[in-house]
């Protein structure tokens, strides 16, 4: 993307739950929305919702607005998530493209002790729409706390069962 701006970070969180059932977890398409806050839809354009190679559409609501762009899933190993051998680091990766912005987000899932998993995130999103370039220029940290603010609502869902739909008055 030429003339864009870049917005680069990492987040982590550790999850009170064994690897292999965060994993599952997480690539469950039912449990999304009651852990991805402001999500509209996520729909599959072409293949198996988030196995390798898959088109999704998402959409996100913030504030008044919706913002709808396509995930391909770049990475998903292993792709059986069941008996994942000890030791095994979790990988999904995805690219996200939407007007004026295009993302990549690597997630790894470490063990972190018998029931505890470590939840790491590495995203970079680029911005090539005026609104988009002056909002990362000017708060580069709001992509940041909302990705960590998601980590934080999967952790409370998946310790818990809390479910974010719950909190909107």
């Amino acid at each position: 993307m030429e003339g864009t701006r870049a917005v680069k970070y990492t987040n982590s969180i550790e999850i009170a739950l064994p690897r292999e059932r965060v994993a599952q977890l997480l690539a469950d398409p039912a449990h999304l929305p009651m852990w991805l806050r402001d999500l509209v839809a996520h729909e599959p354009l072409n293949g198996v919702h988030g196995e390798l190679g898959t088109e999704s559409r998402v959409v996100m609501r913030s504030g008044k607005q919706e913002l709808e762009c396509v995930e391909t899933i770049t990475r998903r190993e292993p792709a059986d998530l069941h008996a994942i051998p000890e030791g095994t680091v979790v990988h999904f990766d995805r690219e996200i493209v939407g007007a004026g912005m295009w993302s990549v987000v690597r997630d790894s899932l470490t063990e972190a002790g018998p029931e505890k998993t470590l939840w790491e995130s590495e995203s970079e999103y680029r911005f090539s729409g005026l609104l988009m370039r002056l909002m990362a220029l000017l708060m580069p940290g709001a992509f940041h706390k909302q990705s960590q603010r998601h980590m934080e609502d999967f952790k409370a869902f998946a310790e818990q069962g809390r479910d974010v739909r719950e909190e909107r008055g």
